[in-house]
């Protein structure tokens, strides 16, 4: 598509920018950072001549084999198929390749939710905000609520009345919990009688007699105030769960610790989506994704919203506080590690087009913005401790594709003066073999996700 309306954009340099575009980036992603916009746009633009051929050259590739494929299936329609002579085929179009030598990679300042924690990850559109606020606070949620609302306690009657019958079903199903995860020496919780802290340290008495966890060192902190215990945080192989103390909770009433809920650290990490899951077609599009990704980056995202005639204004959460066993204070993250999935290398957006009228490839301009962004996290470390960035690359087509995504992001971090390896990359190919054949990555390569 050449034929575009210009009265639409802003000359910069050789290219033309989407006037809506250029004044997001220069007022609210640059602004606050040591980049000015003209030596971004300068950056942008001298990176974009040189990698705009090598991605139309990857694309011809792609092109290429695939027709090859597709000539040979036709040609061998009436044949019987033979996977020896197949491989053979698609070795010598270059869509498999031979493997490369075994190879070892360090990857530097990376947040523990990749490098040690287990846990889920979601995937959520960055279009709305609301759900990448709900995504991005999933990091804790309340157990009792999880069970209650659903099936896995059985089929008693769910309305919107309070059932005690489902209640005292998630009651049991949580302390068969605590007894799985966090087992008591010679004892359950489902007896426990006091819970308290003295001196810092966990107190579990059945009637008068002390009892103690099987393993000490999974009592990590508490929270209280002026009038008593508010939460015992302990931990499992790196995932929190605190157990939420209000005795004066309708269903805690009759508990003997009064333990009113399970809030347990699950969603660790999540993909901020601008590929599959959201559909951007020009610069209006681009704006809105990239808006909320750079609020999600400065912490200030919000959405008011109406619920069931209910008025309601979503925020980040904030990082939990606790003391530990030696009464010192310290903090958990209250939100999950976002990472950002970009567009393929396929992908091109009008929001900005070249001297020749050309679109720009959006996974080029997806790299610059959505990391420019993250400028603002390295000061606030809302999101990484580490000061790294986390893009997932979708859809690449062998090693020389990965290559060139490490290429771009050198590209980035040159031009926004950011430490080498700053941005890791989550490697996602269409062909699982090839990820075994000479793979070269950003150096601190994440992990790796095969997709068939």
């Amino acid at each position: 598509m050449k034929t575009k309306n210009l009265k639409e954009y802003t000359s910069v340099g050789s290219l033309y920018v989407s006037k809506e575009l250029l004044k997001f980036v220069n007022n609210e992603v640059l602004r606050g950072t040591k980049i000015k916009p003209k030596n971004f746009w300068s950056g942008f633009e001298k990176s974009l001549h040189i990698l705009k051929p090598k991605n139309e050259k990857l694309i011809d590739i792609r092109e290429s084999i695939q027709k090859k494929i597709d000539d040979w299936h036709i040609q061998n329609k009436d044949n019987e198929f033979n996977l020896a002579e197949y491989k053979k085929f698609l070795y010598s179009i270059n869509y498999l390749k031979k493997e490369g030598k075994n190879f070892k990679i360090q990857t530097e300042n990376v947040d523990e939710e990749i490098s040690k924690t287990p846990g889920p990850q979601l995937v959520v559109p960055i279009s709305n905000a609301r759900y990448a606020l709900n995504a991005a606070n999933a990091r804790w949620g309340s157990l009792y609520d999880a069970l209650y609302g659903t099936d896995a306690i059985g089929s008693e009657k769910l309305d919107n009345r309070y059932n005690p019958v489902r209640g005292g079903k998630v009651i049991d199903y949580c302390r068969d919990f605590l007894d799985e995860i966090f087992p008591l020496k010679n004892a359950s919780w489902k007896k426990l009688s006091e819970l308290k802290i003295v001196k810092h340290k966990l107190i579990l008495k059945i009637s008068k007699k002390t009892i103690s966890l099987k393993d000490k060192k999974q009592f990590k902190g508490y929270r209280q105030d002026k009038k008593g215990l508010k939460g015992v945080l302990l931990v499992n192989n790196g995932l929190h769960v605190e157990l939420i103390i209000n005795p004066y909770a309708f269903h805690a009433n009759n508990d003997p610790i009064g333990l009113s809920d399970l809030v347990i650290e699950s969603a660790v990490s999540t993909i901020i989506d601008h590929e599959d899951s959201v559909a951007a077609v020009d610069a209006n599009d681009k704006v809105l994704g990239y808006r909320n990704w750079l609020g999600l980056m400065k912490g200030n995202l919000q959405v008011n919203f109406e619920k069931l005639g209910k008025k309601y204004k979503r925020v980040l959460n904030s990082d939990r506080n606790y003391i530990s066993q030696n009464g010192k204070k310290f903090k958990l993250h209250g939100r999950a590690l976002l990472l950002n999935r970009n567009v393929g290398h396929l992908m091109k957006n009008p929001s900005i087009l070249l001297s020749d009228k050309s679109e720009v490839p959006e996974g080029i301009m997806d790299a610059f913005i959505i990391s420019a962004a993250c400028l603002h996290d390295f000061i606030k470390k809302g999101n990484s401790r580490k000061n790294s960035i986390y893009i997932v690359k979708p859809k690449m087509h062998g090693p020389d594709e990965v290559a060139f995504a490490d290429e771009i992001f050198n590209h980035v971090e040159n031009v926004l003066k950011m430490k080498k390896n700053t941005i890791k990359i989550g490697i996602m190919l269409k062909c699982v073999r090839q990820i075994l054949v000479t793979l070269t990555v950003h150096t601190s390569l994440l992990k790796i996700s095969l997709f068939k």
